[in-house]
């Protein structure tokens, strides 16, 4: 008990000891603006019914176990129910699902109140089968960072592209506040 005891103590001191004073918010986003990502949507469903938000946060940690990561925004409109929820569903988009990429970023609406582009997995989460690829996993730990939430996600089921075509589909990258496509025009030698 007192080495528990001990421990909460090294823990709160070093909590109050950091100290977040360094580069300024709109720096840091300029420094990160030139610097592309992927882009994925995550969904989820807490209970409350389906929720959806577009990240460029998503990589992928190891293999064996299959993990991977993203974050969301305490400001995001969707993070209370993926922080509460079990299992979410990460779909790993090309340039043909830009439209689910602006779905899923565009504040104020109802991402999921055209039925035609959205189901259920058999496991009850909501995912949108236009994606090539598609991951569902368990939520096994979450972390307080700034006003964001990391997610740590064990992968436990894929849908994974099917044809060659798919396969080789171009890429939907975010960079510098625009969707891009990445294909053998971007390719460098």
């Amino acid at each position: 008990m007192a080495h528990e005891n001990v421990s909460a103590l090294h823990a709160e001191r070093a909590e109050r000891d950091v100290d977040f004073s360094g580069l300024p918010a709109d720096e840091f986003k300029l420094a990160f603006r030139n610097h592309p990502a992927g882009v994925a949507v995550v969904t989820a469903d807490a209970g409350d019914g389906p929720v959806g938000l577009t990240a460029t946060s998503v990589f992928s940690v190891s293999a064996e176990p299959a993990l991977l990561v993203f974050s969301i925004s305490d400001q995001s409109s969707s993070a209370p129910t993926i922080r509460r929820a079990d299992t979410v569903i990460v779909h790993l988009l090309g340039a043909a699902q830009l439209d689910i990429a602006k779905l899923c970023a565009t504040s104020g609406i109802d991402r999921f109140a055209n039925t035609d582009i959205w189901d259920r997995l058999i496991t009850g989460e909501p995912y949108f089968p236009a994606a090539h690829t598609w991951i569902r996993g368990k939520v096994i730990n979450r972390m307080d960072a700034g006003s964001s939430t990391v997610i740590a996600v064990h992968a436990l089921q894929a849908k994974l592209p099917e044809t060659a075509d798919a396969r080789s589909a171009s890429p939907l990258v975010y960079h510098n506040r625009t969707w891009h496509s990445l294909g053998e025009h971007s390719e460098l030698r």
